[in-house]
């Protein structure tokens, strides 16, 4: 049995929910806890050296193991070992709370939107380094000239369809993995809207925003997939 929370008549049944994990032990009971009743955990170990697998196991998770590093690396494994209609994505440190997909996948449901995303908007001092939101908004404005849409955050909260989402043929193991993910949509036609979240203080340390030096890898990871040329028929990888 998934950890849960108590159940609600608004949570759609049958969700699976990928959580890329590198060393979320301290995080894991509080995220695993907020996940809706029916839904359920995949948390993608990616070299956890600190028990996070192990833990995620004993909370009722189903546990996927990527060898391979990187943030692309884990969210692709989760999306493969995916079987539920609908997917969605969350960090996996505490940020973000899984329970506020429920209208995110409602939306899917009702035909509303084919990709919905969390903009972020923190709710305390340090939530999110001002390198970090700055690095956000560059990347924001970039998509903004590629695609023409017009979103202000690329958060990992996020909801699709399991199959469509295969069928984009997305190829970052990066950084630039839920990037890829918006422009190959917005380049196949996709509905993508955009819902404001709240976003928490981290457990833990990041590994990838916390630093400008890690802020600027992921930015340059983003800035090539900003380069790709539209393309169509893109085969699942």
């Amino acid at each position: 049995m998934n950890a849960v929370i108590p159940s609600t008549p608004s949570s759609p049944p049958g969700v699976d929910v990928v959580l890329p994990c590198l060393d979320e032990a301290e995080a894991l009971p509080w995220v695993l806890a907020r996940i809706p009743a029916g839904w359920r955990a995949l948390v993608v170990d990616n070299g956890s050296t600190d028990g996070s697998a192990d833990i995620a196991r004993a909370l009722g998770a189903t546990v996927v193991h990527e060898p391979r590093r990187g943030f692309g690396a884990a969210c692709h494994a989760g999306l493969t070992a995916a079987t539920a209609d609908i997917v969605c994505f969350c960090d996996c440190d505490a940020s973000l709370d899984p329970a506020l997909l429920v209208p995110f996948v409602r939306e899917v449901l009702d035909g509303g939107a084919d990709l919905v995303l969390g903009r972020r908007r923190a709710r305390a001092r340090g939530a999110w380094p001002a390198h970090a939101r700055a690095g956000n908004l560059a990347l924001a404005r970039l998509l903004r000239r590629r695609t023409g849409l017009r979103l202000h955050d690329l958060g990992p909260l996020r909801a699709a369809r399991r199959e469509p989402l295969l069928a984009l043929g997305l190829s970052d193991r990066r950084s630039g993995y839920p990037l890829q993910m918006v422009v190959r949509a917005a380049d196949a036609g996709w509905r993508i809207t955009e819902h404001d979240v709240p976003y928490l203080p981290r457990t833990g340390t990041s590994k990838v925003t916390g630093t400008w030096r890690g802020t600027w890898q992921a930015v340059r990871d983003m800035s090539h997939v900003l380069a790709e040329p539209p393309a169509d028929g893109r085969a699942a990888q």
